[in-house]
């Protein structure tokens, strides 16, 4: 069997004032996007227009949301790669030269 690696990013917002939020996102855009309106609908902002995610924008803003409750105001973004096994019939037939 082999293996194929994917990537998969995970989006973690908590407060102490409402419950985390936990999401899994298959693109980097997708989960700073999810950063970025999960922030806002926790700050009462409005959302922004949908555009590609600007991922300095989103972390300034995040972090501007969490230095209002340090303490009790968190965020994380991370990538994961992994591993997925893929039967022998999943792979791409090989050609023998004459």
């Amino acid at each position: 069997m082999s293996f194929e690696v994917v990537s998969a990013y995970t989006l973690l917002v908590g407060d102490a004032d409402e419950p985390a939020t936990v999401s899994v996102h298959s693109t980097a855009d997708d989960a700073w996007r999810a950063l970025d309106r999960e922030v806002r609908r926790r700050c009462g902002m409005r959302p922004r227009p949908r555009r590609r995610a600007d991922a300095d924008a989103t972390t300034r803003l995040a972090n501007a949301w969490r230095a209002g409750d340090p303490e009790g105001r968190y965020w994380n973004v991370t990538v994961h790669r992994l591993p997925i096994p893929l039967p022998v019939i999943a792979r791409e037939a090989m050609v023998s030269g004459r």
